[in-house]
């Protein structure tokens, strides 16, 4: 017999029909009820066996996280939480698990706890609930920008550039680190290594992707990024994924509105598909929140993300959120952990929460930054202080998007890499695009456990990827 999905048998259920399904034990009780889950979906099926009728032996090899096959017949529930359940006709032990063992028990385990058994923790109906709402969010990502005519482009993991000129980049080498070759100046002689020159693992794909739309005019890239910055707060990863489109032609008007546009698409899409996990994943919340004080509390999930998807977003300049959070009640009263003081002020997340979730009460975004807090690339404005930036900051979370327009003249970028110290020759085909056919041009990144932590509810980074590549953590 064919075997027969959870997810489809709740969805289609028919009564009388015989079925066989395949799961993990969650619970049994009274040697009669088992618990069965397939991953299909965040909902068991219960299995009813006779147990008189049953080897005593093979019922002590039901426990939970035992794998198992089942046959028996469909009938309507007479439990509570279910509206059906299968009457056992045989079954059998796939693979058992030592209940002594199997740290995995039928009871409440902390985030921390589940981090460090990652290779199990999918098991848990909070793990297997993000994980298929992670696919659906990679899914819905994919169908924005196919149906608005991008190309998806795949950028190098393995770069000679640093497009931040942050330099917290991971070397990539084949040198033996124990006898490493010199120079005649005495430094690591990187002409004898894999690539012939120094090369690091990549902090963004937007200047490959820009080279990519300077041609094809609208394309995106989803792929991992890894960087180097020793932070173990719990919004920063090591490796984490990003979304960056890049479009010919587009100023930084149309940059607001793509991202705006793509933002309520995938979070339209979570609350169209994804409704049986984020019930769950919404009740998860409002439990952890019922330990904290009413003002500390978060907004509800469901909530929170139909917020976004019926609000227009607000657009304010930076110097005009400055003078608003300069007058805020917060920052006269000294409650700001960074306070504002004067223009030129590098936002701080919980500046950026309150224009959001006091201010306007909807998403916002802010565009015209300071240039000197800002990235090379981005579009110098005419007053020359400030440049075509723009970041969109969302409840909960503080910024979920940075973009621009990118300087697409060749004189002016020239002299933003001298500012940068960012050695010409290491960027000469970035700069040749701006010498043959140069056109306006704008793109932004979209962490992709930024819009997993919004979506879910969930407030550490590390449970929304399933292996977190933290500082003094690569397990799994």
């Amino acid at each position: 017999m064919k075997r027969t999905k959870i997810n489809d048998l709740l969805n289609t259920p028919t009564i009388g029909s015989e079925v066989l399904v395949k799961g993990w034990v969650r619970t049994f009780r009274s040697n009669r009820f088992i618990a069965i889950n397939d991953g299909s979906t965040i909902n068991n099926i219960q299995a009813v066996l006779d147990f008189e009728k049953e080897d005593e032996n093979q019922l002590k090899r039901i426990t939970t996280g035992s794998s198992i096959a089942v046959t028996g017949e469909v009938v309507a529930s007479q439990g509570k939480g279910q509206s059906i359940e299968i009457i056992v006709k045989s079954f059998e032990i796939l693979g058992d698990a030592n209940p002594e063992e199997f740290p995995l028990q039928p009871k409440k385990h902390s985030l921390e706890f589940l981090r460090e058994i990652a290779h199990l923790r999918f098991r848990t109906s909070t793990f297997s609930a993000i994980s298929r709402v992670r696919h659906a969010m990679i899914f819905a990502v994919h169908k924005f920008f196919n149906d608005k005519g991008f190309y998806n482009i795949h950028t190098p993991i393995i770069t000679g550039s640093d497009a931040e000129g942050a330099g917290e980049m991971f070397r990539v080498t084949t040198l033996d680190i124990e006898n490493l070759p010199k120079n005649e100046q005495g430094k690591i002689d990187a002409k004898q290594d894999f690539f012939g020159k120094e090369t690091n693992l990549t902090v963004s794909g937007q200047l490959e992707a820009e080279l990519a739309a300077l041609a094809l005019g609208q394309v995106y890239t989803f792929g991992p990024t890894i960087r180097a910055e020793n932070s173990n707060t719990t919004r920063h990863l090591a490796e984490f994924w990003m979304i960056e489109p890049e479009v010919a032609f587009n100023d930084i008007h149309d940059n607001m509105d793509l991202a705006e546009e793509m933002l309520k698409y995938c979070v339209k899409y979570a609350l169209d598909n994804c409704a049986e996990d984020l019930t769950f994943l919404a009740s998860r919340l409002e439990e952890e929140e019922k330990s904290k004080p009413q003002d500390q509390r978060s907004i509800p999930l469901f909530e929170k993300l139909n917020f976004v998807v019926e609000n227009d977003f607000v657009r304010l300049t930076y110097t005009e959120a400055i003078d608003i959070l300069k007058r805020s009640k917060p920052n006269q009263k000294g409650q700001f952990k960074y306070p504002i003081n004067e223009w030129g002020a590098d936002l701080q997340s919980e500046h950026e929460r309150f224009l959001v979730e006091k201010e306007f009460k909807k998403p916002v975004i802010l565009i015209d930054y300071p240039a000197k807090i800002k990235s090379f690339y981005m579009r110098q404005n005419d007053d020359g202080k400030t440049v075509a930036a723009m970041d969109i900051l969302f409840p909960g979370i503080g910024e979920i998007v940075g973009g621009s327009q990118r300087e697409e003249r060749l004189d002016i970028l020239k002299e933003k890499i001298k500012t940068f110290n960012i050695p010409e020759e290491s960027v000469w085909w970035y700069l040749e695009t701006r010498k043959f056919g140069t056109v306006p041009h704008a793109g932004f990144g979209l962490g992709f456990e930024r819009l997993m932590l919004f979506v879910t509810g969930m407030t550490n980074i590390r449970d929304v990827i399933p292996f977190p590549r933290t500082p003094k953590n690569a397990e799994f």
